[in-house]
């Protein structure tokens, strides 16, 4: 067994306490205090080990930039990325407790993405009790955002990422095996705003021009834009309008999500978009939106780094495998920037998002380990 490994195995109960502390220090998005908290947790558990910088926003909670004590001379910079923010409410606790069972952890955020967290902490500490100098500079950049679209992290991450020869992202693996990321749609979002003619709908009826009716014409052709060969999905998922039955409707908004593997896509999307005409010319439209979230597209750089992992991955006896994904995170960013981004490297479970949400025990040992190689020879 690989060294790394076996401290890893050895060290298996420190990490998933430390887990079981994140999950129980809830952490919800629309919270900043309960964020910050999380925040303060995380630094005074690397505070024999990292250097910490904590950085305020606007109105949002608080993101961490860890620099660990991993390398005297280090030239270059190991980014990994991560996320202190869950989708889960404030209480969800008292309805989804932490617990261990059938081989898994369970609890709020759990798999997205707090295991995640841990295993890039002990990943760390691992390089440091075997003595292992890293030939570059390992930060941790943690933001509080990335549930709610990265508005005010998204900078940050880009700065950050512009520093770093590589990143790593902490998000779970895909599927059952937990396969490593190396693609991810870009994701955006569009409202288009009908403006039609109010009017009685029975005393006068042909006066009215209904945004509705306008709204249901636009709905059919928005979403024939989806292109399921080219990996392009376009979802008219809210449509809201009129007062009441018997006004003709004067306002409907139509709220859409878009999916691109390429940027390309994107932009041809986006002017699609911006191409919309009112069928009715009593009518008038307005679209607002776009991408907020640009495609991690797979690089020969990407393809590189998971070339990397796979051969460092056999040396603990772990068969890596890569995945595409239509969901985004914060690694789309720094892809975009053709900074060489492996996705997917936290915990190894299901349910994200979900009442099932947990992790395989079994894979705790091998991914912290997966994480320390990595760190060591990239």
């Amino acid at each position: 067994m690989h060294s790394f490994l076996r401290w890893a195995n050895n060290r298996q109960e420190e990490i998933i306490s430390l887990i079981q502390e994140m999950v129980n220090c809830e952490s919800p998005s629309d919270s900043p205090i309960d964020v910050n908290r999380f925040v303060d947790l995380m630094v005074e558990r690397t505070s024999d080990i990292a250097t910490a910088e904590v950085l305020g926003t606007d109105g949002a909670g608080k993101h961490l930039r860890l620099t660990f004590r991993t390398g005297s001379n280090a030239q270059g910079q190991i980014l990994g990325l991560g996320h202190s923010d869950t989708v889960w409410p404030l209480g969800t606790l008292r309805s989804m407790p932490f617990r261990r069972a059938n081989g898994k952890l369970w609890g709020p955020g759990v798999l997205d993405m707090k295991s995640g967290l841990a295993f890039f902490i002990y990943a760390a500490r691992l390089l440091r009790e075997l003595d292992v100098q890293t030939r570059k500079r390992v930060v941790l950049l943690v933001v509080s955002d990335e549930e709610i679209g990265s508005r005010s992290s998204r900078a940050l991450t880009e700065s950050e990422a512009r520093r770093s020869d590589c990143v790593l992202v902490l998000e779970p693996g895909a599927g059952p095996t937990g396969k490593l990321k190396t693609s991810r749609k870009g994701v955006g979002n569009y409202t288009i705003r009908v403006t039609g003619r109010a009017a009685h709908a029975g005393v006068d009826f042909a006066a009215g021009a209904s945004a509705i009716v306008e709204a249901a014409r636009q709905v059919e052709k928005i979403a024939g834009f989806t292109n399921l060969a080219r990996g392009t999905t376009v979802n008219p998922g809210l449509i809201n309008g009129g007062t009441r039955t018997n006004v003709v409707a004067a306002e409907c908004r139509i709220g859409v999500d878009i999916r691109a593997v390429r940027m390309r896509d994107a932009e041809a999307l986006d002017r699609k978009f911006h191409a919309l005409r009112a069928a009715d010319r009593r009518c008038s439209l307005e679209v607002h939106g776009g991408l907020n979230r640009p495609p991690m597209e797979r690089s020969k750089a990407i393809q590189q780094l998971f070339g990397q992992s796979r051969k460092l991955g056999r040396k603990l006896g772990v068969k890596l495998e890569e995945s595409a994904t239509g969901g985004g995170s914060d690694g789309n960013f720094t892809a975009a920037l053709g900074i060489p981004t492996l996705d997917g490297l936290g915990g190894v479970g299901e349910g994200a998002h979900a009442a099932n949400e947990s992790i395989l025990i079994d894979r705790i040992a091998d991914r912290t380990a997966l994480l320390a190689m990595l760190l060591a020879n990239l």
